[in-house]
């Protein structure tokens, strides 16, 4: 089972809009969910569900307003947070910006969208460009005698509209894998992992089929065979569109895709991965006056790759000042507001070294104790290249036409947006090195 009924609230508490879908939980309950959530706020134990009585509330939080479900049933929570997140990004790319003034302003749109992306409390039609089809920004209400619901609506291929059409038929596979990676001041890996994405952009006329075919490491490893020469994929998740009994028979990946872009699958490889720059800094303290920071930058990928905009982020003393840089290549910037010295290097070769050097004035009174001690972090994208050696072998279309498309597929590994903080040093020892990537 699912929602009760859906409402979104300002930060007040104040019902801007409700949908009730099953008709099973009073509707004047949601007086009771602010309350409730200023109760546990005020303990410090807010929970991303509440109860009163017999009465469940899932909710989150964007910008300035609630988003809750209500349910009295034993419901699928899972199912109906991912609703809840899916409304939010339903309605922010109808309205750019969600927020309070913005539901206001096109009451009867977000009626209409409640209403066709649930029914009954089950989620139904949740793409945004199938419901543009239908429901516009006008806030125009559908009359049967002279509109035709798109068939995307009622058959299986609720992704996808019949009739469309291109000149030029193509379709663009971008492979991008991010690393996440934290190293101690030792050298020593103590965190890694490779999240990845499959992205398309088709541009296709029709209804075509399409078969994506990975290589040989990345099939054995999801078909659990050859596991002494590959690494195994986890949390893999497929787009709507591929058919999961296929994949789970011979592990083809045969779909009819989306229009336009779509994330066709993603992935996690939990496996140790060496720093690709390796970044080692000797930091050193003179007579409570000033510091200087030696950092040195070294590719450790192919020397036929080259990584792009890359940026190494070297945390200052908060009180650190007339700041001088002097950089083998790139250049350095100091960012007072963010503590930060900043270097940049728009092209970085594999195999290559780097060195950039600054030094900051200090105050003459000493402070031992510091704000915080966040790592060197590093910033980059390396295209042509995937750090767990996925590649697409090939990608078939076929269609009843009979038409040719031309597939164009692209690489990138790029620096991951997560970043542990549990590594710390100090800007007064001398000569400890500090490594991250």
């Amino acid at each position: 089972m699912s929602a009760s009924a859906v409402f979104v609230l300002d930060l007040k508490g104040k019902v801007l809009i409700c949908r009730n879908y099953k008709g099973d939980v009073d509707m004047a309950e949601i007086d009771h969910f602010l309350p409730l959530l200023m109760t546990q706020e005020e303990e410090g134990l807010t929970c991303p569900i509440m109860s009163h009585g017999n009465v469940h509330f899932l909710w989150i939080k964007h910008t300035n307003l609630y988003l809750v479900a209500t349910t009295n049933k034993n419901s699928n929570a899972s199912l109906v947070y991912a609703f809840l997140y899916k409304v939010v990004e339903v309605f922010t790319e109808y309205f750019t910006e969600l927020e309070e003034e913005s539901i206001q302003d096109n009451f009867v749109v977000v009626y209409e969208l409640l209403d066709e992306l649930m029914d009954f409390g089950f989620p139904q039609t949740t793409d945004s460009k199938i419901l543009q089809e239908y429901i516009t920004q006008e806030g125009t209400k559908l009359e049967v005698a002279k509109t035709k619901v798109p068939t995307t609506v009622t058959n299986a291929v609720s992704w996808r509209s019949e009739g469309i059409k291109y000149k030029k038929n193509e379709v663009f596979i971008d492979v991008i894998e991010s690393i996440n990676l934290l190293v101690n001041a030792n050298g020593s890996v103590m965190s890694s992992d490779i999240v990845g994405t499959v992205k398309l952009k088709t541009m296709l006329s029709g209804m075509p089929e399409l078969r994506l075919g990975l290589n040989d490491r990345a099939l054995f490893a999801l078909t659990g065979r050859d596991k002494g020469k590959t690494v195994t994929m986890e949390d893999v998740k497929f787009h709507q569109c591929v058919r999961l009994s296929r994949f789970e028979s011979d592990r083809t990946i045969s779909f009819i895709p989306p229009d336009g872009e779509s994330e066709l699958m993603s992935y996690r490889i939990n496996t140790h991965v060496k720093p690709l720059i390796w970044i080692e800094s000797v930091i050193e303290k003179f007579s409570h006056s000033r510091v200087e920071i030696m950092v040195k930058a070294k590719g450790q990928f192919k020397k036929q790759s080259v990584a792009n905009n890359v940026e190494v982020r070297v945390p200052v003393p908060s009180d650190a000042d007339s700041p001088k840089f002097k950089t083998s290549t790139g250049h350095a910037k100091y960012v007072p507001e963010k503590n930060l010295a900043v270097w940049t290097i728009k092209s970085f070769p594999g195999g290559k070294e780097f060195l950039m050097r600054a030094s900051f004035g200090l105050p003459s009174v000493e402070n031992d104790e510091m704000e915080g001690k966040p790592p060197i972090t590093v910033n980059f994208e390396i295209p042509y290249f995937t750090v767990s050696g996925i590649q697409v072998r090939y990608m078939k279309i076929i269609e009843k036409s009979g038409y040719q498309a031309l597939p164009w597929v692209r690489y990138i590994t790029q620096s991951g947006g997560r970043t542990a903080m549990l590594f710390r040093y100090s800007l007064y020892s001398k000569k400890r090195p500090i490594i991250y990537s």
